[in-house]
């Protein structure tokens, strides 16, 4: 019997390794934009977060999203982002 391989990705957050299905990505666009990408799928140079409110926090406060996607985030696209989050975690609740 042949064990699959999990991926692991490392929170931006926490810094924790946690499997990659478990994570929320956050990805920089080639058309320069910041957004979620629930899907895990979408072009772009992409940063891990788990899925709690704190570790997205935690990013903001140490700049540690800036460093992974590497490009400066206007505090405008942190209030999006910050909207977005808050629609995802009310979508999976919901369920």
């Amino acid at each position: 019997m042949v064990n699959k391989k999990i991926p692991l990705r490392k929170c931006t957050g926490c810094g924790e390794m946690k499997p990659k299905k478990q994570l929320i990505r956050v990805i920089h666009t080639p058309e320069d934009t910041i957004v979620l990408d629930a899907t895990g799928k979408k072009n772009g140079r992409g940063a891990y977060l788990c899925n709690s409110r704190a570790c997205f926090l935690q990013a903001v406060k140490s700049k540690g999203l800036e460093r992974s996607l590497k490009c400066a985030i206007p505090k405008e696209i942190y209030d999006q982002l910050e909207k977005e989050w808050s629609d995802l975690e009310s979508d999976n609740t919901g369920e």
